[in-house]
């Protein structure tokens, strides 16, 4: 339930009387910085409201909703999910609603439940900026929060589209992934914002959600290296989950360390490098919402992959008799080289997690198959001896040419040497969903349906959809989960 009118009174004022020295209110010395970044990230969320998105953002908002939720009801019955919503649900009580169920639980269960289901079968969309990330793993927590505040769907929206632009502005600045960190820690400050904003919460108290947010939950990137866990699907959804905290304890007038970002052992130092961000460029003021650069996948598997999977279903579909192959080459971007091919775990994947990462082992999978599914990552699949005969005639190499293509096309290139000496190659640059080619409402629609077969009805679907497609008219989106019920 909402907080009562007299709790948040109390909590504004609490709020109000805690000012830390030096903080966004002190005079800055001559030649000072007035701000810094977690301020100004803090002053532009605030001053963006819904009638600064277009039709067309909007459209696209509720398009990536509909696919987030669509990738969470396929993944409801998968054992990490179900085994994070068993945990989630013994706390009692609670103010947001676990995807798939009529039950609720607290604000952080409740987010990282529903992100980790969205993420866990790599399903969900993508940003390629100079770092990789998965920007609709922010929509957990903007659904919790706005659940539990009685907020809107024009409020849901626009916090999903602020989550987006905080998140994908922050992948474009520098690839914190080189250092050995991972990329959930962009979406720390992007979902903390965006609680925020679902929260009311003035331009200081936004801030320190940010400071709060980012101090001390920073995620390290062995998460996405060597052999893959179960954390993979979930490092995002605890990243949100700390998130939404942060957001409470600001709220309640807790601050937190500063300069966050610039400190002398703060992000810059510790993480990242220095970078800036031209916060006047962002959505909403003179520039484009980077909601419309991000991609819906196609296929479950990682970003760089997709268009590989294509191209080897076309190569699979003109050999025929794939015994007949003597030698396969994938050519790939220097980041779909690193991401997925730059390791020994890609190259032998035992675990699903690794699998849809390895691009090897997805182009094999795909000729067999004719198709990349939520069911190509097996232990069966996996150890699977055609695969594996394979893979030891596939080679990756990046191709300079096609690093050039990056990130406004994916492109990847599959060569195959027949037994005859022919060659083949099928070269695929982009898919719909992926940047320049974004989903029409029948595309997003179709893959939804593929996800949800067998778990909801037709009419359950279509109900589902007709309020998704209409979410701006809720006048609050705790209506939204009565659509939802698995088995209800």
């Amino acid at each position: 339930m909402p907080l009562s009118l007299q709790r948040r009174a109390f909590l504004a004022a609490l709020a109000a009387t805690v000012v830390r020295p030096g903080a966004a209110h002190a005079a800055p010395a001559t030649g000072e910085s007035r701000s810094d970044m977690a301020e100004q990230l803090a002053g532009y969320v605030d001053s963006v409201h819904y009638t600064d998105l277009s039709p067309a953002v909007v459209e696209l908002a509720r398009s990536h909703f509909i696919d987030a939720i669509g990738c969470a009801i396929a993944a409801f019955n998968e054992a990490p999910v179900r085994a994070v919503r068993d945990v989630a649900l013994t706390v009692p009580g609670g103010v947001a609603t676990i995807l798939g169920t009529n039950r609720r639980t607290t604000l952080e269960w409740a987010t990282f439940a529903n992100g980790g289901a969205i993420r866990h079968f790599d399903l969900n969309d993508v940003y390629a900026g100079r770092e990789t990330g998965h920007p609709s793993d922010n929509i957990a927590p903007c659904l919790a929060v706005a659940e539990a505040e009685g907020r809107s769907g024009q409020e849901l929206i626009l916090a999903i589209v602020l989550a987006y632009e905080i998140d994908c502005r922050l992948l474009d600045t520098v690839r914190i992934s080189a250092r050995g960190w991972d990329h959930p820690n962009f979406s720390l400050p992007a979902a903390a914002l965006a609680a925020g904003k679902l929260m009311r919460l003035p331009p200081p108290q936004l801030a320190e959600a940010v400071n709060l947010a980012i101090a001390g939950h920073l995620a390290p990137n062995q998460t996405r290296v060597q052999v893959m866990s179960n954390w993979k699907g979930l490092a995002d959804a605890d990243a949100a989950r700390n998130a939404v905290f942060a957001a409470q304890l600001a709220r309640g007038g807790i601050t937190g360390p500063a300069p966050i970002f610039e400190g002398d052992a703060g992000f810059f130092k510790q993480v990242s490098g220095p970078f800036t961000l031209d916060i006047d460029q962002f959505g909403g003021r003179s520039g484009s919402f980077r909601l419309a650069a991000c991609s819906i996948k196609f296929y479950p598997a990682q970003a760089h992959t997709q268009t590989a999977i294509l191209a080897a279903v076309k190569i699979a579909h003109e050999i025929g008799d794939l015994g007949r192959i003597q030698s396969i080459a994938v050519d790939t971007t220097q980041p779909g080289f690193a991401y997925t091919a730059g390791e020994p775990a890609k190259w032998a994947p035992e675990t699903s997690e690794t699998a849809d990462h390895s691009l090897p082992y997805i182009v094999v999978r795909a000729m067999l198959d004719g198709e990349i599914t939520v069911h190509s990552y097996t232990p069966e699949a996996l150890h699977d001896p055609r695969a594996l005969a394979l893979m030891k005639t596939l080679t990756v190499k990046e191709d300079p040419a096609l690093t050039r293509l990056y990130p406004q096309k994916i492109p990847n290139r599959v060569t195959v040497t027949l037994e005859d000496g022919r060659v083949l190659s099928e070269q695929v640059d982009e898919l719909p969903g992926l940047p320049g080619r974004p989903m029409t409402r029948d595309d997003v629609e179709a893959k939804f349906r593929m996800g949800v077969k067998g778990i909801w009805g037709e009419q359950q679907t279509r109900d589902f959809l007709d309020y998704a497609w209409n979410l701006d008219q809720a006048r609050e989106v705790s209506g939204l989960s009565r659509h939802m019920v698995v088995g209800g």
